[in-house]
C-alpha cells in the first residue's frame, strides 16, 4: 500500500476514491499567476503570499486550486467538496451573461464554443428518458439557448487521439523488437487525468517513461478549437471561450495544466470544464428538463464530409476504445492478421482484463485496468519487473469513463452497477467511429497540422509529464 494515504488504505480500492487527508505540494518554491492574474508565491511554510505592491502579504485562507492539487489519492475524483472557482457552472454562466451584455451594447464579444463527449450525453439521456440522438440535439439546443455559438462533438479528436496513440505504440514496439534498451513498454494510456496525476505524484520518474505522450481527446479538441477555429473565423484565440462537457471532475484538472496554456495569448486550450452532474444541477435551478429545449444539430466545421450521426462509439469500451483499437491495429500492422471480435479474459475482477495474440513465436499482450486497486497492482508488477504487457489502457474509475465520478447519480433504488450497465448498453448501440477513414483524417492533418506525422502534429497532439516531489511531512487537510 506504499504511496497511498492512511485514509485511502482504509477504503475499498475498487470504489471511487475518497478525499485524502494527505495533501502533498511541490517542494519547489515558485511564483505563479492566480486565477485573477495576480502573483502568488508559495513559501516553505506552506503559506500563500500575494504581492500587494508594497511587499508580500500572507493570505488568511489558503485556497487549494486545481494547479496545486495533484489528485494524489483521488481528491479531485471525489471533488464535490473541492473549491473550484474557474472551472465551475457559476463561472460559465457569468461569462455567458457578460458576453450577452457586450453583444447588446455593440462591444466585442467572445466566441463561445461547447465541446461535448459521448459519456455525458448517455448519462443525461438516461436521466431524462431520451434517446441518445434526441438528447444530443436537445443538449445542443440548450447550450445555444444559453448563448453558445458553436456546439461540437469530440468525434474528430477521438479519432486523432487513437491514430496518434497507435502510431506511438507501434514505434515503441518496433524499437524494443530491434533491441533498443529503453523503458518504453508496456505503453500506458494517458487520457485519464486522475491516473496521470497519481503517476506524476506517487511514482514520478519511474513510471512516466511508460505513459503515452498522446494528448487526450479533450486537449486535442482544445488545439482544434483555439487554433483551427481561430484561423477559420479570424477570431483571436483569447476571444474564444472553449467549454468542454465531460464525465469526470479530473478533466478540470487536466484543462488547468500549464502544458496546455498559451503564453502568447495568455489563454488555455480549454477554458472551462463542466460535467454531467453540473448540467443536471443547472437545469434543476431553472426547474427545467432537457425535453423543454428544442433540438439543434451539432456544428461540423471540419474539412471532411459531415457525418450524419455525430455521436460515435470508439470500439466496445466506454473509455475511448484505446486498448481494443490499438490491439487490432497492431495485429494487422505487425502480423498482417485481421481480428473482428476481441475476447478479453477477466483477471481477479471485471475491471482487470487482458487479451493475447500469438503469431510465429511472438505474442502481443494488452490489458485494461480500471480503478485504483488494479492500477496499484499493475504499478507494483512493473516495479518488480513482472509485467508482461505491451499496452495497458488505464482509467481511475471502476468501469471506466461511463462510470465517471461526475456522471449523473443513480435514481433511488438503482445501484451504480445497474446504471453503469444501462449506459454500457446505450454505448454499444452507437455507430462505430472509424479512424481508418484515412483520406478524411489526412485532410484534418494537412489543414491544421501541416501534414500527417509532421513536426507540428507531434508538437500539438502530444504532451509531457512532470514528476512531482513531495514534502517529508503531510498536511492534515480535510475538504
Amino acid at each position: 500500500m506504499s504511496g497511498f494515504s492512511g485514509a485511502l488504505q482504509l477504503t475499498d480500492l475498487d470504489d471511487f476514491i475518497t478525499p485524502s487527508q494527505e495533501c502533498i505540494k511541490p517542494v519547489q518554491i515558485e511564483t505563479k499567476k492566480s486565477q485573477t492574474g495576480s502573483k502568488i508565491t508559495i513559501q516553505e511554510d506552506g503559506g500563500y503570499y500575494v504581492d500587494s505592491g508594497v511587499g508580500l502579504q500572507k493570505l488568511q485562507k489558503v485556497e487549494i486550486t486545481l494547479a496545486d492539487c495533484l489528485a494524489c489519492s483521488g481528491c479531485i475524483t471525489s471533488a464535490e467538496s473541492v473549491l473550484i472557482t474557474q472551472q465551475s457552472q457559476e463561472e460559465l454562466l457569468r461569462v455567458l451573461s457578460e458576453n450577452e451584455v457586450k453583444r447588446k451594447s455593440g462591444e466585442d464579444v467572445k466566441l463561445i464554443v461547447f465541446t461535448v463527449s459521448q459519456q455525458p450525453i448517455l448519462s443525461l439521456a438516461k436521466k431524462y428518458g431520451l434517446s441518445v440522438k434526441d438528447c444530443a440535439a436537445r443538449l445542443a439546443g440548450y447550450f445555444k439557448s444559453l448563448g453558445g455559438d458553436v456546439v461540437l462533438s469530440t468525434t474528430i479528436a477521438d479519432d486523432l487521439s487513437l491514430i496518434e496513440c497507435r502510431d506511438e505504440f507501434l514505434a515503441r514496439y518496433l524499437a524494443e523488437r530491434s533491441g533498443e534498451k529503453q523503458k518504453n513498454l508496456p505503453m500506458l494510456s494517458s487520457s485519464c487525468p486522475g491516473w496521470v496525476c497519481y503517476a506524476e505524484k506517487t511514482h514520478g520518474s519511474f513510471i512516466l517513461p511508460y505513459i503515452s505522450s498522446t494528448r487526450s481527446p479533450q486537449q486535442i479538441m482544445g488545439v482544434l478549437v483555439k487554433e483551427g477555429l481561430s484561423e477559420k473565423t479570424q477570431m483571436p484565440r483569447d476571444r474564444i471561450y472553449h467549454v468542454t462537457v465531460m464525465p469526470c471532475y479530473d478533466k478540470k484538472l487536466e484543462a488547468s495544466r500549464e502544458d496546455f496554456f498559451d503564453e502568447v495569448s495568455q489563454s488555455r486550450d480549454v477554458d472551462c470544464v463542466i460535467t454531467s452532474i453540473e448540467i443536471e444541477q443547472m437545469l434543476q435551478k431553472e426547474a427545467k428538463s432537457l425535453s423543454d429545449f428544442d433540438g439543434q444539430s451539432f456544428d461540423w466545421p471540419w474539412p471532411i464530409a459531415e457525418r450524419q450521426d455525430q455521436i460515435f462509439a470508439n470500439e466496445a469500451s466506454g473509455s475511448g476504445g484505446f486498448c481494443e483499437h490499438i490491439f487490432k491495429y497492431a495485429v494487422k500492422q505487425l502480423f498482417n492478421e485481421s481480428i473482428e471480435k476481441l475476447e478479453f479474459k477477466s483477471l481477479r475482477n471485471p475491471d482487470f482484463r487482458e487479451i493475447t495474440f500469438e503469431h510465429g513465436g511472438e505474442s502481443l499482450r494488452f490489458a485494461i485496468a480500471n480503478g485504483f486497486r488494479n492500477i496499484q497492482n499493475l504499478v507494483q508488477k512493473l516495479k518488480r519487473g513482472k509485467s508482461t504487457y505491451h499496452f495497458v489502457e488505464i482509467m481511475a474509475c471502476p468501469s471506466g469513463c461511463l462510470n465517471g465520478g461526475a456522471q449523473v447519480r443513480p435514481e433511488q433504488g438503482v445501484s451504480t452497477r445497474e446504471l453503469c450497465g444501462s449506459l454500457e448498453k446505450l454505448y454499444s448501440e452507437l455507430p462505430q467511429s472509424n479512424p481508418d477513414d484515412f483520406d478524411g483524417q489526412k485532410r484534418i492533418y494537412s489543414t491544421f497540422f501541416g501534414g500527417y506525422q509532421s513536426d507540428k502534429a507531434a508538437a500539438k497532439l502530444h504532451t509531457k509529464y512532470h514528476a512531482v516531489e513531495k514534502m517529508s511531512t503531510a498536511l492534515n487537510i480535510k475538504w
